[in-house]
């Protein structure tokens, strides 16, 4: 093969290469990937139909990705924002590096940051999440408070800094968080070999997203995954089949190894923030918004007892749905949204 046959093969596949991404979902407008360290992070971005007047900065969790928050960047859009949507470490397009500590909530909060100087430098951005993304907002503005505006969590409540680091499994033993159980479950590193192709992919998929079998029963509780109704559950109402597949086919890129390492970080993140925690805690100044979905089997009321006290400018609302809050009741969680964005003009 001479240097033009190589260089024409090269294109080509290249080409292909090209090709086989998937196209980028509306709502979003564009696609992007930038190198942080040692990570490579994607984000899809939205954009106002004019110049936009601040940005918000969107945070999935698990198993999501950015397109669980199709409801409410049109919203924001609406309102004059542009909305910033990362894969976030582990997932999708976004790099999954095989170190543990690099997915600790202070590494990601400092790679998020930068990613922030890197697209908005300068500028005080709203930041929400849900689930996982939500304690990375909590995390975020513990050790980034200048960077923004206001800030919302949707599900995840905050949990105060210990100071001293009990294992998960003693807690759960000695009756607390009953309801977090299956996160033992899921740090169990043999669980990483489970779901490998599209089938079993799909399959934890419809579980999460709340599947049922015929007879009503569900693939996952508060105690775990029932991997015997697995076969059984029938198409989640969350997920339609395009939707599903897209998720399917970035699930496949990495796996679940990546997603599931947010399990397994609780010591090096007690590690991290037990300087914070032995100084009396983080006390949050920015206007803040906190939404409970009733119907979450995981992240319960009772777990938000008592995090008022840490926050100068703390507005609850509850939203009567369940975990995927975002997708289950969207007019209600974009109603109480708009309505706390309103205090912050």
């Amino acid at each position: 093969m001479n240097l033009f046959q190589a260089l024409v093969l090269s294109l080509a596949m290249t080409t292909a290469s090209a090709v086989q991404e998937p196209p980028i979902p509306a709502p979003f407008n564009s696609s992007h990937s930038v190198l942080i360290g040692s990570n490579t992070w994607h984000y899809l971005r939205a954009r106002p139909s004019g110049e936009p007047k601040g940005t918000v900065l969107l945070l999935h969790g698990f198993p999501g990705l950015p397109y669980g928050w199709k409801n409410q960047v049109p919203l924001f859009t609406s309102l004059g924002y542009q909305v910033i949507v990362p894969e976030m470490i582990g997932y999708g397009q976004t790099s999954s590096p095989s170190e543990l500590d690099e997915f600790s909530l202070k590494k990601q909060s400092i790679e998020l940051a930068a990613l922030l100087d890197q697209i908005v430098p300068g500028e005080q951005v709203i930041l929400g999440g849900h689930d996982w993304g939500g304690d990375m907002v909590w995390r975020l503005a513990i050790w980034y408070p200048e960077l923004f505006k206001a800030i919302f969590s949707i599900t995840f409540p905050y949990l105060p800094l210990p100071t001293e680091y009990v294992d998960l499994a003693d807690e759960i033993a000695a009756g607390k968080f009953p309801t977090l159980k299956y996160q033992l479950q899921f740090r169990d590193p043999s669980l990483d070999r489970v779901f490998q192709n599209a089938t079993e992919i799909r399959e934890l998929l419809v579980a999460m997203y709340e599947g049922t079998t015929p007879e009503g029963q569900v693939g996952f509780t508060p105690d775990g995954l029932d991997f015997d109704v697995f076969p059984r559950l029938q198409p989640s109402r969350l997920l339609n089949g395009t939707e599903l597949d897209l998720y399917v086919s970035e699930f496949l890129r990495h796996r679940f190894r990546g997603p599931l390492n947010w399990y397994r970080t609780a010591k090096i993140n007690f590690e991290d923030e037990l300087p914070v925690a032995q100084a009396g805690g983080h006390r949050f100044a920015m206007p803040t918004l906190f939404i409970q979905a009733l119907k979450d089997p995981v992240l319960v009321p009772a777990l938000s007892e008592g995090m008022d006290q840490y926050f100068d400018k703390l507005t609850r609302a509850e939203v009567n749905t369940g975990h995927w809050a975002m997708i289950d009741g969207p007019d209600e969680v974009n109603k109480v949204i708009q309505s706390w964005l309103a205090t912050l003009d």
